[in-house]
This record gives C-alpha cells, structure tokens and sequence, in this order.
C-alpha cells in the first residue's frame, strides 16, 4: 500500500474540529460499557466509607435500592455484588456462602423485585465468607482443588436461585467453570450465564478491594498458588480456551490497564465478550492524584476507560461507573 507523504498528507487535518474527531474516531464508550461493583454490608441505615478507595463506600441493604438508583437511571447495565461478611461468620470453609439468606442473597432478591431489569453479577468465592482470606478451603495450608470447586457449586447455585443473573467466579481454580455449568443446567437454571474470572493475576493491586470486604488482614501467606504469574501472557490464552470450552459465557481479565496486552491477546484470539476489571488499586492511584490535584480527574477517568475499549474489553468493571455515564449523558 503506498502511503502519503507530506506536505500533501497532513494527518492534522482529521483531528481538526471537534466533529471530524467524532467522525474519525477509531473506539467509542458507552454507558452500555459500564459495570458498577458495590460493597454491601449488615446493619441500618449505614453507609460507611473505604477509606483506601476515596468516593466509594459499603452500604447496609436498606440503603441499597436507593444507592443503585442512580446506575438505574443512567442506564447502567448491570452492578456486582460483593458482601462484607460479618467476622462471626466466617469459618474455615466458608459456610455462610451456602446460607441461602446470606446478604448477597438477600441484596440480590431486593435488587430484582426493585430493579427486574437490572443485570446482577454475583462474585463466586469463598474469601468473603473464609477466616483466612483465600478463594477456597484449606487442607494443610495449601488451597484443595476439588473441596473448593464443590464449595463453589453450592455457593452458585445459592445465588442463582436467588436472582443473579450472571455468576463471576473468581477464584481461579482449575475445572469449576465446567461443574457449576453442569450443576446449574441440573437444576434447570440454563439461563444463568457465567462471566469467568479467566485470566486473574497474583497481583498487588488488589489491596484496596481486601480492606473493603475485610479480608486482607485476614489471608495467610499469599494466592500465588491459583492466581496466574504475572509474568505470563501464554497462560492466560490457556486458561482461557479451557474455561470457554467447559461452557463459560463471556471472559474477565483482572487486573485492567497493567493487563490491557492480555485483554488485546484474549479479544483476539477467541471472539468471545470479553470484560475487564479496572481494580481497586487502580482507581485508587487515580484518585490519589488527582485528589493532590496531579491529574484532572474527569479527564483522565474517561482515558482510562477509553483505553479498555480500545484494547478490545467488550465492558468494563469500574468503581468510576456513576461518573462516567454522568459524564457520558451531560
């Protein structure tokens, strides 16, 4: 192909006024894009905030029609859940994941009567229920496989039977895409979708998001042991193609903007809808300059959304939800 040269070429000219970048652009977000995780907690009245994480807060469930209404109203498309649970009942193997009148079971049931076209994403992992902060049951310290996935199972079905309409398992072990498929189908929920946490790294950007739920004082040693390697890229290609094949819906990768090579290998390769997570510890480095004043915060919120699309994310999970589609709809 032969290509202009200037002074007959000027690439200047596309970007000349604003409604020739709009013609020309490349990628585009929407509020559709969008996905709002929520910290929900026991109690009345109480909205209490995260420190770490400036602007967002866990709220109590009498609070939470009235929290979520505003997404509603913007036209977000869907919020994850994800609950604090009381230290009192958490134990060794997560139980309380099973109690069908769990607070995520419960938020979700209120969150559909009052929301039905709301989409609810339901996290699928033992750490908010387990006293040592892992995705899964223990034996002699070391995170067991198959005692997990079963503890998964229960814990999904619990949740679909309540109201979620997509489960995000998110803990990253091996063959549980495929057994909570099976187990669902079972139980006649083949309209359940399952958004796969497929490509979750060991990452230290998570530490905001473990103060939230009250897990991060908790966990002993480190996830290393299921959650990917940072340095690997091939991996995630595999981890992927596996959990596609045993039936999942759609794909995560987590974390998002030190990630995006994943989210443009995995969009790529597979076809399939592919989302990110723009973690805790991302949004709160952005928060942090821009609250000194470093960073114009709208600005850069918006290019760093952008910058998920125009890797090939499908949607975004973002604690910038609210402020983006405000952004978006002005």
């Amino acid at each position: 192909m032969s290509l202009g040269r200037f002074p007959a070429t000027r690439l200047r000219r596309n970007r000349h006024d604003g409604f020739t970048r709009r013609m020309v652009a490349e990628n585009r977000l929407s509020v559709d894009d969008l996905i709002w995780p929520i910290f929900i907690i026991e109690g009345q009245d109480t909205e209490v905030p995260v420190v770490s994480m400036p602007g967002v807060s866990r709220v109590s469930l009498d609070r939470l029609a009235g929290h979520v209404a505003t997404a509603v109203r913007l036209g977000i498309p869907a919020v994850a859940l994800f609950p604090v649970t009381d230290p009192a009942k958490r134990d060794e193997e997560g139980t309380e994941s099973a109690n069908p009148d769990n607070l995520m079971c419960r938020a979700a049931r209120l969150l559909k009567a009052e929301f039905p076209a709301l989409g609810l994403i339901g996290d699928v992992a033992l750490d908010p229920y387990t006293n040592h902060g892992h995705d899964g049951v223990l034996r002699d310290d070391y995170v067991h496989n198959e005692d997990s996935v079963a503890a998964l199972v229960t814990q999904s079905l619990n949740q679909a039977q309540s109201g979620i309409d997509i489960l995000a398992p998110s803990d990253m072990m091996d063959g549980r895409i495929g057994t909570i498929r099976a187990a669902l189908d079972a139980h006649g929920l083949i309209h359940t979708r399952l958004m796969s946490y497929a490509a979750k790294y060991a990452s230290a950007f998570y530490g905001p998001f473990r103060d939230a739920l009250g897990s991060g004082s908790l966990l002993r040693g480190d996830k290393k042991t299921y959650q990917m390697d940072p340095a690997n890229s091939d991996e995630a290609l595999r981890e992927v193609e596996l959990d596609l094949a045993e039936g999942a819906d759609m794909v995560m990768v987590k974390p998002g903007m030190p990630y995006l090579d994943i989210v443009r290998r995995v969009s790529e390769r597979f076809a399939v809808p592919t989302f990110a997570y723009q973690v805790s510890g991302e949004y709160a480095m952005l928060m942090a300059a821009a609250n000194n004043g470093w960073l114009d915060r709208e600005r850069a919120m918006m290019e760093s959304l952008l910058a998920f699309k125009r890797a090939g994310a499908d949607g975004v999970l973002t604690y910038f939800a609210l402020d983006a589609a405000q952004a978006l709809t002005r």
